[in-house]
C-alpha cells in the first residue's frame, strides 16, 4: 500500500510531463526568440507545425532534438543571429526560408536531406553551407544576394525551379539533377561561375547569364526555351540535345546573345527548335553550324561576324529568315529555299559584307568588331517565371515580325 501511494504521484508527474511535451511539439506555429526557447523542443522527435525564429533572436541558435518539421522553418530579419544549426533535423516538409540575416555566417544542418523549398535571400555574411548529408529532395531552390562561394551540400535528384542570382562570390555549382520541370535561371553571380549538370537529361527552361562555364553533356530535350546571355563562355557543347521547345506549337526558343568570348557552338544532334533560333552580338563567333537542324517553328535570326551558316538539313522554317554578317557569305542556297522550295515561309533577308548588322529580335546592332548592344531580358534581379517567359516572347516576336 505504501509503495502504491508513492507510485501514483510519480505516474501523475510523468503523465503531466508527457502531455506538456506533446502539446509543445504539436503547436501550429512555434516561435523561438532565444537559445533557451529552442532548448524547450529537445524532446520533440517531430514538430508538427512551423518553426519561426523571431527577429529578436541573437547569437547562436541550435535546434537539436526534432528529426522532422511538419511545416516551414523560417527566420526573417533576425539581424543579430550569427549561426543557425541542427544536428538532428533531416526533413522540413515546408519551406526553409532565411532572409535578411545580416550577421549570419554559419549554417549547419548535418542530417538535412529533404525540404519542400529553399529560399536563402540577402545573407551577406554566409560564405558556405554545411549540409553534410546533402539536400537531395526539393521542389524549388532560390539562392539570392548571398556571400556563398559554392552551393556544396545541395545536390538534387529533381527540381521544379532553380533560381541562383546576385551571388557575386559564387564560383561553382554542380548538381546531379536529372530533370528540371519548370525553370533554371542563373544571373549576376560571380564572373567566373562554372556550372555542371552532368546528369541533366530533360529541362523545361534554362537561362544562363553572366557565367563562365556550362557543362550539359547529357541534355537531350529542353521543353521550353534555352538561352545564353552576356556570358564569358568560350564554347557551348551540347552533343545530345535534339530539340528545344515545341515545333507543333511554335513555343520555346534558342538564343545566344552578347557572349563576347564565344567562339564555338556545338549542337550537332539538334533537329528542332519550337520558336526562334537567334544568334546575335557574339563578337568573336566566326562560324555557325547546326548540321542536323530540320524544323524551326519561329524565325532564324543570325547577325554578327561569321562565315556562311551551315544548315544542310533545313526543311521547314515557319517564320522568317534573317542572316546578316560582316563577312562575305553565300546566300544563294538560302535564297532558293525561300523562293523555290518553300522551306522558308516568312520574310527572307540574307546579306554579307556589312559594316553594321541588325538582329530582328531587338538585340540592337554591331559595327566593326565591337557591339554596343546588350540582350533584352530580365533585370539584374528577377523571378524565374519572368526569365523563362522571356525567350518564348522573343520567339513569338520573331515569328510575327518575319
Amino acid at each position: 500500500m505504501f509503495a502504491q501511494k508513492l507510485l501514483l504521484p510519480a505516474l501523475a508527474v510523468i503523465t503531466s510531463v508527457a502531455a506538456q511535451s506533446s502539446t509543445i511539439c504539436s503547436q501550429p506555429t512555434v516561435t523561438i526568440n532565444s537559445q533557451t526557447d529552442a532548448s524547450q523542443y529537445a524532446d520533440c522527435s517531430t514538430i508538427s507545425g512551423s518553426v519561426v525564429i523571431g527577429s529578436a533572436a541573437s547569437g547562436d541558435i541550435s535546434l537539436n532534438g526534432p528529426i522532422s518539421i511538419g511545416g516551414d522553418l523560417v527566420m526573417l530579419n533576425a539581424t543579430q543571429v550569427t549561426s543557425f544549426s541542427s544536428s538532428t533535423i533531416g526533413q522540413i516538409k515546408g519551406a526553409f526560408h532565411l532572409e535578411d540575416l545580416t550577421l549570419l555566417s554559419s549554417l549547419s544542418f548535418s542530417l538535412l536531406t529533404a525540404v519542400k523549398s529553399i529560399e536563402f535571400i540577402s545573407l551577406p555574411n554566409l560564405g558556405a553551407l554545411t549540409f553534410s548529408s546533402f539536400v537531395s529532395s526539393a521542389q524549388s531552390v532560390r539562392i539570392s544576394n548571398t556571400f556563398l562561394g559554392t552551393l556544396n551540400g545541395i545536390n538534387l535528384n529533381t527540381v521544379a525551379t532553380l533560381q541562383i542570382d546576385n551571388n557575386p562570390h559564387l564560383v561553382s555549382f554542380s548538381t546531379q539533377v536529372g530533370n528540371i520541370t519548370s525553370a533554371a535561371v542563373f544571373n549576376a553571380n560571380g564572373a567566373g561561375l562554372k556550372i555542371e549538370f552532368p546528369n541533366l537529361i530533360w529541362a523545361s527552361n534554362l537561362t544562363f547569364r553572366d557565367v563562365a562555364s556550362v557543362e550539359i553533356p547529357s541534355l537531350a530535350v529542353v521543353n521550353g526555351s534555352l538561352g545564353f546571355y552576356e556570358t564569358s563562355l568560350e564554347s557551348i557543347y551540347a552533343p545530345n540535345l535534339t530539340s528545344v521547345g515545341s515545333f507543333a506549337t511554335g513555343q520555346g526558343s534558342l538564343a545566344f546573345v552578347a557572349n563576347t568570348a564565344l567562339t564555338n557552338i556545338s549542337m550537332d544532334a539538334l533537329k528542332s527548335v519550337g520558336g526562334a533560333d537567334q544568334i546575335a552580338n557574339n563578337t568573336v563567333l566566326g562560324a555557325i553550324s547546326f548540321p542536323a537542324l530540320v524544323d524551326v517553328g519561329g524565325a532564324i535570326d543570325f547577325s554578327g561576324n561569321f562565315t556562311t551558316p551551315n544548315l544542310p538539313a533545313l526543311g521547314n522554317v515557319k517564320g522568317g529568315f534573317n542572316v546578316e554578317s560582316q563577312q562575305s557569305i553565300d546566300c544563294s542556297h538560302f535564297q532558293s529555299e525561300a523562293s523555290a522550295s518553300g522551306v522558308i515561309q516568312g520574310k527572307y533577308n540574307c546579306k554579307g559584307d556589312l559594316t553594321t548588322v541588325t538582329s530582328i529580335g531587338g538585340t540592337g546592332t554591331s559595327t566593326g568588331s565591337s557591339s554596343s548592344a546588350t540582350s533584352k531580358g530580365a533585370a539584374a534581379s528577377f523571378g524565374v517565371n519572368e526569365a523563362a517567359a522571356g525567350l518564348s516572347v522573343i520567339g513569338g516576336l520573331l515569328q510575327m515580325l518575319l
